[in-house]
């Protein structure tokens, strides 16, 4: 599993499958729900994170070595 957060575009990506292909995407809920051609779930954004998510946390998720940092 990958995660990142983009302060610019306050975006939290959480990214469980690495490398595959996404085949379509839904949008709801203020998340971004990407998927594989089997229908499996890749990866997850949440948009507006800042309001989301305590801002400690995405400190930590940002700062963290094993995240993608951007």
């Amino acid at each position: 599993m990958k995660f990142a957060y983009d302060s610019r575009a306050d975006l939290l990506s959480l990214e469980f499958h690495p490398g595959v292909p996404i085949a379509d995407f839904t949008e709801a809920y203020g998340m971004i729900f990407e998927y594989a051609a089997v229908r499996s779930i890749v990866a997850i954004g949440i948009l507006n994170a800042s309001r989301r998510i305590a801002s400690e946390a995405l400190s930590l998720i940002a700062a963290d070595a094993g995240g993608l940092r951007r």
